[in-house]
């Protein structure tokens, strides 16, 4: 099973008033494992940067107007996401975002039943508690250290490591671990060969059928005699 976690960062809040995708992170998994591959673009939104937004990822109109634009990138990031299933954590915000980028280039939007958002899963297994992205990362131990600002690529790895927890943690892995450390999603599966053994003798020794026949000898009016 091959899923996509993705997240995105943009230039605003709703695609409708002229706001676009400015960064798109994915990284893949395979049953539930990290596989290492992952998809990384920033993108030239082709208009001004708020300044408000830059200070929560960072991303200027100056560092951005160098980098490629959506359409110049989409048959790559599409081609990456296959037909896979996908999840994002506030799910209709991202979705929202690449689909008006697709819907603006020709390309059919991406149907929401192919996306789980990791939102109401978190609220289903912890209700009334904050399910932000740092907030899940705290209640499952995950390290923060390098996320002083928002980052599409950084927010998805992390994200990948809250959705595995919140499916039932990562005990796939122990299951799934060849030679080297490597993974079965990297096609690294080590076989190792059952050593056959010499069945055990189970027939009692001469001395313990002895033994047995006097303690039957004790029994007074055996049933087996009746």
């Amino acid at each position: 099973m091959r899923e996509i976690v993705f997240d995105t960062e943009t230039t605003g809040l709703d695609p409708n008033s002229g706001h676009r995708v400015v960064e798109i992170g994915c990284v893949e998994l395979f049953n539930h494992l990290p596989t290492g591959n992952h998809f990384h673009r920033y993108l030239n939104p082709e208009r001004d940067v708020p300044e408000e937004v830059v200070r929560v990822h960072g991303l200027t109109r100056e560092f951005l107007a160098n980098h490629p634009t959506f359409a110049e990138v989409v048959a790559d990031f599409l081609d990456f996401l296959g037909d896979s299933a996908l999840v994002a954590h506030n799910a209709s915000f991202d979705m929202g975002f690449l689909n008006h980028e697709l819907g603006r280039l020709g390309f059919p939007p991406i149907p929401m039943s192919r996306v789980t958002d990791t939102i109401p899963m978190a609220r289903r297994r912890f209700p009334g508690a904050q399910v932000n992205l740092d907030a899940l990362c705290k209640r499952f131990g995950i390290d923060l250290s390098a996320r002083d600002k928002h980052g599409a690529l950084l927010d998805a790895q992390l994200l990948a490591e809250v959705y595995l927890e919140l499916v039932g943690g990562r005990q796939p892995g122990l299951e799934l671990l060849g030679q080297g450390g490597k993974s079965a999603a990297s096609g690294q599966i080590h076989l190792v060969e059952a050593v056959k053994r010499e069945a055990r003798p189970h027939a009692p020794t001469p001395e313990e059928l002895e033994a047995h026949a006097k303690a039957l000898e004790k029994i007074k009016n055996p049933m087996w005699l009746a």
